[in-house]
């Protein structure tokens, strides 16, 4: 079937089996391979991706369920510019990547959750995240990161202020 959807601002139509993974399809067909495969069944959170602005697993995801609708993957989150997002830059610059395979899953549910709450407490960050495993950083750097993003993005700044 042709499946047509937005894919990072950009209008995509591609030939797939209705019950192929998104996960699959971005990756094997459009060449999109920030998203990640960790265990397959929506437990890890390395394949997150926004689905019309949520956090979705794009492993239990079925390719006929994205007809018409808006997806934001890892790539789509650099500005246009190609720089690095603010949330980017704060991951980076906290220290909040080690192994950097949960990486794109968290910054994604970052997203999600800053274009939803600017100003998050820890818990709320805790509960955005709870969906995305890492088993390098221990989570007190991203959680960090998470924070120092959100007051980026209010105070219109990057690189903290630089």
């Amino acid at each position: 079937m042709l499946i047509r959807f937005q894919c990072n601002g950009k209008p995509v139509e591609v030939e797939a089996e209705p019950d192929a993974r998104v996960l699959d399809l971005l990756r094997d067909e459009l060449g999109l391979t920030g998203t990640k495969e960790g265990c397959g069944r929506g437990e890890c959170g390395a394949c997150t991706i926004l689905l019309d602005g949520k956090p979705v697993n794009s492993c239990l995801l079925l390719a006929g369920k994205i007809v018409g609708r808006e997806i934001v993957t890892i790539e789509g989150i650099a500005g246009e510019d190609g720089l690095p997002h603010p949330i980017q830059e704060a991951f980076l610059d906290v220290g909040a990547v080690q192994c950097g395979f949960c990486t794109p899953g968290m910054i994604v549910s970052t997203k999600a959750l800053l274009d939803e709450n600017g100003a998050p407490t820890v818990e709320e960050v805790e509960e955005a995240l709870s969906g995305n495993l890492c088993r390098c950083t221990g989570y007190g750097k991203i959680v960090e990161a998470v924070l120092e993003a959100g007051r980026r993005l209010v105070d219109g700044t990057d690189r903290g202020g630089e």
